[in-house]
């Protein structure tokens, strides 16, 4: 069984060590994730349209 005092002491650790992302930063998650997010929707669109003139 889970402790429970352990676990919500790790969690005061994670919380701790966590810190606020730069300016910077998060420019840079947000321009990585939009990246991705056009090429899994170009793929499906390839995909897509590959299936279409197939059948």
């Amino acid at each position: 069984m889970i402790d429970i005092k352990k676990f919500l002491y790790q969690c005061k650790v994670a919380i701790r060590l966590t810190k606020k992302p730069t300016k910077e930063e998060f420019q840079n998650i947000v321009k990585i994730t939009a990246l991705g997010i056009l090429i899994i929707g170009a793929i499906g669109f390839a995909i897509q349209m590959i299936g279409i003139y197939l059948f």
